[in-house]
């Protein structure tokens, strides 16, 4: 049906398909998402794409109902960064989630390195299948090549036996490895602190209502490891913990423990370790205006709409109507069918 590219992504954390899935949806929007929800991963999501699949209604309807989808929070338009060096192109997604999601929760997935491997596109199966440097193969190695048909001339030489990797004979003179309780009794003193302590330790310098002790900044060390061993950068992690304070903070500490352990984000899959030679270059993702298609960060865009466009849609939607500009308009219609009457 649909090609792809500008494809559908699914968002993890979703509900089993039920048939209220969108029963609190307008009808245009209901029928669109269901539509939405039974395409494929990698069909083409664009506005003119879904107008051809979707006869009821045209391309102004379709964009309007994407937008509204957006709002409710079962979709988001991102883009991503492909290519090294100045070969450089963009790909364009659409992550789509059966169940409706927050600002936050989207904010908190795309900000993290499974959206963007996700957003990317596949690699060639040449690439993926390329060996490493590894052994020779055990088959190789055990199987002795056949010459019942070689003379002695031709007969070829013994494969070379690889060399074992024995572990290195510790000279007499080199000092002993330090053990794991002797590394942790000199942690305090010589080694400096991790990336997760030093974000706590700054958020009191930030603001003043954050104030941490040494001893609090130590036990809340492992809740925000788990955080940047998800994905997650530090300025997305400050900004998360800073949001939305209260006027006053009775216990930093508790508000800290409490914010880290509800919002921690979705757990990243294990991958391969990659050679130092060949690193994956790290991705961001960026959110696209549903409406008018303006990139920028996830958290800049909130329910997927830039701010001009969600201004726009906040006015149009919550103001009524004035009554005088319809008596007007009513008016204006009469006065026209009236001019179009025969003589």
């Amino acid at each position: 049906m649909a090609k792809p590219g500008y494809g559908k992504r699914s968002a993890p954390g979703q509900q089993p398909r039920a048939r209220d899935d969108f029963a609190l949806l307008p009808t245009r929007e209901r029928y669109v998402a269901g539509f939405v929800d039974h395409l494929p991963d990698g069909a083409e999501m664009s506005v003119k794409q879904l107008a051809k699949q979707l006869p009821l209604y045209g391309q102004q309807a379709i964009s309007t109902a994407l937008k509204a989808l957006s709002v409710a929070g079962h979709l988001r338009r991102v883009r991503c960064s492909v290519g090294a060096g100045d070969e450089t192109r963009w790909v364009f997604r659409t992550f789509w989630s059966r169940t409706a999601h927050d600002n936050e929760w989207w904010n908190t997935y795309l900000a993290t390195e499974t959206a963007a491997q996700t957003a990317a596109p596949t690699a060639a199966p040449e690439a993926s299948a390329s060996p490493g440097p590894a052994a020779p193969a055990p088959d190789t190695a055990q199987t002795p090549p056949q010459t019942d048909h070689l003379t002695p001339e031709q007969a070829p030489e013994p494969a070379p036996v690889p060399h074992q990797r024995t572990p290195p004979q510790a000279s007499a003179a080199e000092p002993a490895p330090p053990t794991r309780e002797a590394t942790s009794a000199g942690h305090t003193g010589h080694t400096a602190p991790s990336p997760a302590y030093l974000a706590l330790a700054r958020l009191g310098r930030n603001d003043h209502r954050l104030a941490l002790s040494a001893d609090d900044c130590t036990t809340l060390e492992p809740l925000a490891t788990q955080w940047l061993d998800r994905g997650v950068t530090l300025d997305y992690l400050t900004s998360t913990l800073t949001a939305g304070l209260p006027t006053q903070v009775d216990s930093p500490v508790g508000l800290l423990r409490r914010r880290l352990i509800n919002k921690l984000p979705p757990r990243l899959p294990t991958t391969e370790s990659t050679s130092a030679d060949n690193p994956i270059p790290s991705r961001r993702l960026l959110v696209e205006c549903t409406d008018c298609g303006r990139p920028g960060p996830p958290e800049a865009l909130p329910d997927g709409l830039c701010r001009p466009c969600h201004q726009t849609h906040t006015t149009t939607s919550d103001t009524p109507p004035d009554p005088t500009q319809i008596a007007t308009v009513k008016a204006h219609m009469a006065n026209l069918r009236t001019l179009l009457k025969p003589v």
